[in-house]
Order: structure tokens, then C-alpha cells, then sequence
């Protein structure tokens, strides 16, 4: 019998779930690329040939891994690694610079053909994942509110259209927000399409230099927060979602392309955490099976963005910030309540995962080493000491 076609359930939920995570991943923090990007004294065509190769890169993993495993495998560069970049490449030139991504890329490729990592996390319990995944998405949930400050009209108008959405027409209720979001934020004039116009970027080449200083500086910090802030909460929302997606060939795949995308600004790319969730949700379409293809979708808008680099970043500009952030927490609403309900749905491991979830909440970060690690770590050593106390 042969297999059926990998897009005959594609629906109109699955490309606005994609379109919704792109527009999130990039709005909230294209910034931090281009602070990176500069700080390694990129030009502004080298600029536009990072953006062209994360977008392309992004596209062909996301695309790709969700194909092949026929679940939601969204990616995204490493945020935590480009902010590391932004302080960490000052002084450095972008040859050094790309030499460290290269050797990042390298010790990703290795700790995903061994399988070390992964067989790290197969002792994550889902209470203390579904925690850690509610702590990182619960800041967009509060800042959606918080929003109503700002621009009421806004979004409010788009609060009401989310909850009536969610009971008439519950897979299109954040293509309504969407829509409805942009009618008014045109109506009130706050759409600024000004400066934009339609330009195909043009990846520019650079040699690495592997200098030991900068392998050691930025290679292994740029490797190690990826891994610990970026794959780790990712693994998590799959687990969370009930996806069993095996993460050793992901990091393998994801390594190989940074390998091949790197020179041309392509610093590293990962799991993504919460811009996944997006595509994982009820809102990404009913039939859980098929979700997959609006991580599929995600990835197609990804390669369209990066091949028009030039133009992503006055696009993104175009939406205010209040249109962006209330569409990011109202489209994580079911998921943030979801992974509430599992994390303290066991007693025995209720207290150990409302540590993990108000850790990782609190945005702390030590080292360099963000919350979402940080909130599993704790979690994990509290559930250890509380099951050897009960013995």
C-alpha cells in the first residue's frame, strides 16, 4: 500500500499557523541578528547574506525534517547564540567569527552521530518538560495582556475576536485575530509599509579564519547555548506535544547545514521552542497527525523571507510591536494551558515541575545559560531528592 500524499491534508490552519510562527520568530528578535551580524563588522550586503542564509537554512530543515518524519520539526537560529555573538565578536573580524561558527557546527554534528545528548535528555520526565515548555511561553501569555496598555483598542478588539473565534470557528481563530488585528492596526494608521520594497539578497562568501582564541571563546559558548537553551526547551515542546521526533539525527542535520550555510553568514541553527509551539497547537489544525504541515508551511515562508533579505527586516518593521506580541500570546493560549495541566497533573511530581515552570519563568540566567536549562536542572535535582526522601 503505498504512502498517501504528505500535503493531502494541507489546510488553510496549517499555513497560517506557519505564517503566525515566522512572524513572531523574526519580529521579536531579527534585532539581535543584525546587532550580531554588526558586531563581527559584517557590511550591509553581509548582513543581508545572513539573513538569506538563516531563512534558507531554516527553510530547508524545517521543511525537511517535517517531511521526513511527518511531524512538526520547526527550527530557528539560536536567539541565545546571536545575543552571546552581539557582546562576544566585538574585536574579532567576520572571517574569525565564521570560524567559530563552523566549529560549533562541527560539535553539533558530533554530539548528534553519537547520539550523547540525546541519550542525556531520553531521563527527562514529561511532568518537568510540559513545566519547563508552560515557563518559557508563560512571558508571551502576560505580555499579550500587558499589551492592552499600550493600544487598547487593538488589542482588545483582537482579545474579543480570539475567544469568539475559539467558539465559532475554532481552527481559523488566530487567522481571524490576524486578520482582524491587521484591519484595525491599518485603520489606525499604524501599518508603515513606507520603505518597503521587493529585493532578492545576494549571499556573500567569507573564508573562515580559525583562530584557537575564537574557537575557544565563541565556538564552545556559541556551542553550548544553543544546545542547553535552544535544544533542550525544543526537545521539550515535542515531548510536551506527544511528538517522539528522535532529536541525535535533528542535531545532525541541523549541524550539517550550519556546516554547508555558515560562510555566507549561517551561524547556527536549532530546535525551535517557542515559535514550534505555534505550529503544535489545536490552532495548527485538528487532526494532530497532520500538523506537521504547518512546520512544512513555516519552512516554505522561512526560504521566501531569505531569499528576499534584503527586504525582511523593513517587512517585520511594518507591524506594530503590540499587533506582534498580542498575536504571539493569544496564538499560545491553548498551549500554555496545556502543558499547565500536565505539569501539575501528577501529585507525586507536582511540586518538582511548579519549581521547574516559576525557574524557568523568572528568565534567570547564570553563566550565560539561560532559564529554560536552569529550570530543568533544579526540577530534575528536586524530584531526585523528594522521591529519595519518600523511600
Amino acid at each position: 500500500m503505498s504512502r498517501p500524499s504528505p500535503f493531502s491534508d494541507l489546510s488553510l490552519s496549517h499555513l497560517t499557523a506557519g505564517f503566525v510562527a515566522v512572524l513572531v520568530g523574526f519580529s521579536s528578535s531579527v534585532v539581535i541578528i543584525l546587532q550580531a551580524a554588526e558586531a563581527a563588522g559584517a557590511t550591509p550586503a553581509e548582513v543581508s547574506s545572513w539573513i538569506w542564509a538563516l531563512g534558507i537554512g531554516m527553510g530547508i530543515t524545517s521543511a525537511g525534517l517535517s517531511l521526513y518524519f511527518r511531524e512538526p520539526v520547526l527550527t530557528a537560529w539560536s536567539t541565545p547564540g546571536a545575543a552571546l555573538l552581539a557582546t562576544g565578536l566585538t574585536g574579532y573580524s567576520l572571517a574569525e567569527a565564521t570560524g567559530a561558527f563552523i566549529f560549533a557546527a562541527i560539535l553539533t554534528v558530533i554530539a548528534g552521530w553519537t547520539g550523547w545528548f540525546e541519550r542525556i535528555l531520553k531521563h527527562l520526565p514529561q511532568s518537568l518538560a510540559a513545566a519547563m515548555l508552560a515557563g518559557i511561553l508563560f512571558q508571551f501569555g502576560l505580555d499579550a495582556f500587558a499589551a492592552l496598555q499600550g493600544d487598547f483598542m487593538l488589542v482588545s478588539l483582537m482579545l474579543v475576536t480570539y475567544v469568539i473565534g475559539r467558539q465559532v470557528l475554532p481552527r481559523y481563530a488566530i487567522l481571524l485575530v490576524l486578520a482582524v488585528g491587521m484591519l484595525i492596526a491599518g485603520w489606525q494608521g499604524q501599518l508603515h509599509w513606507d520603505g518597503l520594497s521587493l529585493a532578492l539578497a545576494t549571499p556573500q562568501w567569507t573564508t573562515p579564519d580559525f583562530s584557537l582564541s575564537v574557537l575557544i571563546s565563541v565556538g564552545i559558548p556559541l556551542f553550548i547555548v544553543t544546545m542547553t537553551s535552544q535544544n533542550v526547551p525544543g526537545l521539550a515542546v515535542l515531548r510536551a506535544n506527544g511528538y517522539r521526533t528522535p532529536l541525535s539525527p535533528v542535531l545532525t542535520a541541523t549541524g550539517l547545514v550550519t556546516l554547508v550555510l555558515a560562510p555566507f553568514g549561517g551561524f547556527a541553527y536549532n530546535l525551535a521552542a517557542i515559535t514550534a509551539a505555534i505550529c503544535m497547537g489545536e490552532e495548527a489544525g485538528d487532526k494532530r497527525s497532520a500538523r506537521y504541515l504547518a512546520a512544512v508551511s513555516a519552512g516554505v515562508v522561512y526560504a521566501i523571507v531569505g531569499l528576499f533579505g534584503a527586504t525582511v527586516v523593513a517587512l517585520f518593521a511594518a507591524f506594530p510591536q503590540a499587533f506582534v506580541v498580542a498575536l504571539a500570546g493569544l496564538a499560545l493560549l491553548g498551549t500554555i494551558g496545556n502543558s499547565l495541566h500536565a505539569a501539575l497533573d501528577d501529585p507525586g511530581d507536582r511540586e518538582a515541575a511548579l519549581i521547574t515552570f516559576l525557574v524557568t519563568a523568572s528568565g534567570l540566567s547564570l553563566w550565560g545559560i539561560g532559564a529554560a536549562f536552569w529550570g530543568l536542572v533544579i526540577g530534575v535535582l528536586v524530584r531526585l531528592f523528594l522521591q529519595a526522601t519518600k523511600e
